[in-house]
């Protein structure tokens, strides 16, 4: 599946982004992983495959599509990777469906039994008739296939049924007639727990509770029986140019097909049983072209409702509970502001309880020394403790300023009203600059006396997050740090006058040549003889240029380790003997989201840490932050971050550009994985 690009071996972003998604079906089909939490790394998988369709894919059909002379190149180019996803997504998708029903095999042999409309007692039809009565009644209203031209109302967020329904003529003979209903998932979830019966747990997906209702749905229609199938569609949510080092072209593609495109329907999945005449009607209505996906699934679509599947009280059944751990220096006598000032501070959640941050927030909306508080803002919690903490030091006559990215995709109504609360809070708010999203995670805290306060984070600070992704955040009241930051906000209000940060690594400024520089150190220090490698814990790598780089020191002797979780376009497998670079994937409880960069600096070990990946968008076409780390304590703490994972045999996955995902080795290895042996590490070592 690798493709050549620029003479090196390249795997296209989207494919490598299925290989890592298929990752997360792995772990979804392995035996070792507790029962509930394979059923929820099944949610995970079909969501994530949404969300690629919906935006990646889109992005990809749509280019595919055009027939301008201009852009014929990238044309052909998107028409080859769309058909190499869909000859992987079909292949996964059986490994998915296998997977769905071993998954639903393993619950019946801990008595927790899921049972379709077919399989219902009289006891338990009388539970799903009263259940209707008092949940789904008034919920769904029918609408005939023929009464609309389009399905262009109908959200794809959403599980829709269609119906055939068979009235009697009077002359006896069936006629069809054919319908079609959103199922309410909103108003009652997914699945409904029955009573439980002679020690099992018996439960029902919402699909068939309304199957065995439909005469009550369409209820005095004159309808003598009913057949309902389910199907799902997604719709092209925008293109997504600016993710990639696109050219003019492909800008002109986009503005030519973005309003035109924008909304259609692109994907659709359907029960493999469903009659055709009805499936012509669906698809029909859809209106797909022929370059669209349509595939035949199971019974059921959209999976990730698997997420939140009942326990049934089965604790037992899932991972064992890692309570967060608040380091014992935060816990004794002092402030944290006076903590930090003392020395280099760092969380890692969702180890260390990211209520520590909050607490930082707190103090600083008090504490009368504090004089402004600056922060960025990429996603946030639905109830921000974030939030509150700035409205409250606004209202304490602080100076906050907040830096909100209105486009950070999905949650762009969110972040708006976040934005208005602040502002009639008094926080002066910044949307960011055009065409440079703001990626980074920085804070400053602006004292009357005394040093300044900065953190540099890995992730968002967003509470919901820091419960599931694992990241870092760097605390300091070093100046050389704290002034970059400082100037950083400087930069983002007035982002074309010329600035020159000392210390941080910033994007689209210099970032790159940074990261590039810092490479050719090690090729040159490999040629002296000089102790030469790189150890990178880092989401995504994609960018063409760092790509060669990442070959060429290879090449030059460089040892190479890096932990990629999702897209990497490297191709590691049949490297020459002389080159050294292996790369690792994992996926596990939580998902693995830090950037920790250490370099061998010729003996003087150098290490970063960050909000970009080395992709085109976050090098080229947004705001983000690297900053050193200079505390000896925090450098051991990160290298520990990087090198346990690079020993976890249990959780990594080799990636080495085919996607097989076989599972890593190494010489040292742990003996749990990574995730477990951090937390134990940090609850011996508060």
């Amino acid at each position: 599946m690798a493709t050549k690009t620029k003479k090196i071996p390249y795997v296209e972003r989207d494919i490598s982004w299925l290989y890592f998604n298929r990752r997360v079906l792995q772990e979804a089909c392995r035996q070792d992983v507790p029962l509930l939490e394979r059923l929820s790394f099944l949610g995970i998988y079909s969501n994530n495959l949404d969300e690629f369709f919906r935006v990646r894919v889109a992005s990809q059909t749509r280019i595919a599509e055009w027939d301008g002379k201009q852009g014929a190149k990238e044309a052909a180019k998107a028409k080859s990777i769309v058909r190499q996803i869909s000859k992987l997504n079909a292949r996964y998708q059986k490994e998915y469906e296998e997977g769905v029903h071993q998954v639903y095999e393993d619950l019946r042999k801990e008595n927790i039994c899921l049972i379709s409309d077919k399989d219902v007692t009289e006891d338990q039809l009388e539970f799903i008739h009263s259940y209707y009565s008092d949940h789904i009644d008034g919920l769904i209203v029918p609408v005939r296939f023929a009464s609309v031209k389009h399905l262009d109302y109908e959200s794809d967020q959403n599980i829709y049924h269609a119906v055939r329904a068979v009235k009697t003529t009077a002359a006896g003979n069936p006629a069809y007639e054919y319908a079609f209903f959103e199922l309410p998932v909103q108003n009652c979830g997914r699945f409904v727990r029955l009573p439980d019966k002679d020690g099992k747990s018996y439960i029902m997906y919402l699909d068939d509770v309304v199957r065995c209702s439909l005469p009550k749905i369409f209820a005095g229609s004159g309808y003598s029986s009913f057949e309902s199938y389910s199907f799902k569609f997604t719709r092209d949510a925008e293109m997504e140019i600016d993710d990639d080092q696109r050219s003019g072209i492909l800008q002109k593609i986009s503005k030519g097909l973005k309003t035109r495109k924008k909304g259609e329907a692109l994907r659709v999945v359907y029960d493999a049983n469903m009659p055709q005449d009805l499936l012509k009607r669906v698809i029909g209505k859809l209106d797909l072209g022929l370059s669209d996906t349509v595939m035949q699934g199971g019974r059921y679509q959209n999976h990730k409702d698997l997420m939140k599947f009942p326990d049934c009280g089965r604790k037992d059944l899932k991972y064992r509970p890692m309570p967060q751990i608040i380091q014992t220096a935060f816990q004794e006598s002092g402030t944290i502001m006076q903590k930090i000032k003392e020395q280099d501070r760092f969380l890692h959640v969702p180890y260390h309880s990211f209520s520590t941050f909050i607490g930082l927030l707190h103090e600083a909306a008090l504490n009368s020394n504090v004089k402004s508080i600056k922060i960025t803002l990429y996603r946030l919690a639905k109830d921000s403790k974030v939030i509150k903490a700035l409205i409250g030091a606004a209202r304490n006559g602080k100076k906050v300023t907040a830096v909100i990215e209105l486009l950070a995709r999905f949650d762009e109504e969110s972040n708006m009203v976040w934005a208005q609360k602040l502002q009639d809070a008094g926080v002066k708010v910044i949307f960011g600059v055009e065409g440079l999203k703001i990626h980074s995670k920085v804070v400053h805290i602006g004292m009357k006396k005394g040093p300044d306060i900065a953190c540099v984070s890995t992730g968002n600070f967003h509470e919901g997050n820091a419960r599931t992704y694992t990241d870092c955040i760097m605390m300091t009241a070093s100046q050389r740090i704290t002034s970059d930051v400082d100037l950083l906000f400087s930069f983002i209000e007035k982002p074309y006058i010329p600035v020159r940060f000392r210390e941080l690594l910033v994007s689209p400024n210099g970032m790159k040549k940074k990261f590039l520089s810092l490479i050719d150190a090690e090729i040159k220090n490999r040629k002296a003889g000089k102790p030469a490698y790189i150890k990178i814990k880092i989401n995504h790598i994609t960018d063409e240029t760092m790509v060669a780089k990442l070959y060429e020191a290879a090449k030059a002797g460089v040892e190479i380790d890096l932990l990629v979780r999702g897209n990497c376009s490297l191709v590691t497998k049949n490297l020459p003997e002389n080159c050294r670079m292996r790369v690792s994937a994992i996926i596990d409880r939580y998902l693995e989201h830090s950037r920790i960069f250490v370099f061998a600096g010729g003996g003087v070990e150098k290490v970063y840490i960050g909000s970009a990946d080395w992709m085109p968008r976050n090098l080229d076409n947004r705001i983000e932050v690297i900053a050193p780390v200079y505390d000896p304590t925090l450098k051991l703490e990160m290298k520990r971050i990087v090198e346990y994972g690079l020993r976890d045999v249990r959780q990594g996955r080799l990636v080495d550009g085919s996607g097989e995902n076989l599972p890593w080795t190494c010489d040292e290895p742990l003996e749990t994985g990574s995730q477990q042996a951090l937390y134990d590490y940090y609850n011996e070592n508060r």
